[in-house]
């Protein structure tokens, strides 16, 4: 069964637009090259330390494959990740896999 990964961060203060640059220009087309789902990138609204984004899996099986092109990769090691911090309150960020409901439009 399919399932989607919510991913909640706290960004830096003064910090989201240039994170934001990072998701849509870097992160998001280097995930999506390597077979990630991206189903949507948001901010908050009124909140400028809220980045929010979710992501789709297959399988338990195809997140671990995913996970491991992704983060494994030299790219994410040295061009990548070296930055995350200086955007990024990593304690705070929340990761939440859910589940559609039996009705729910996104199946």
């Amino acid at each position: 069964m399919a399932f989607y990964e919510l991913r909640q961060y706290k960004v830096q203060p003064g910090k989201l637009d240039g994170w934001v640059k990072i998701m849509e220009e870097e992160i998001i087309p280097f995930q999506v090259s390597k077979g990630m789902v991206i189903c949507g990138s948001f901010q908050g609204e009124t909140d400028p330390s809220i980045y929010v984004w979710l992501r789709r899996f297959d399988s338990e099986e195809q997140r671990v494959a995913l996970y491991a092109a992704v983060y494994e990769s030299d790219y994410w090691k040295t061009q990548i990740a070296p930055r995350v911090p200086e955007y990024l309150d990593r304690p705070n960020n929340v990761v939440t896999r859910i589940v559609p409901t039996p009705k729910s439009t996104v199946q």
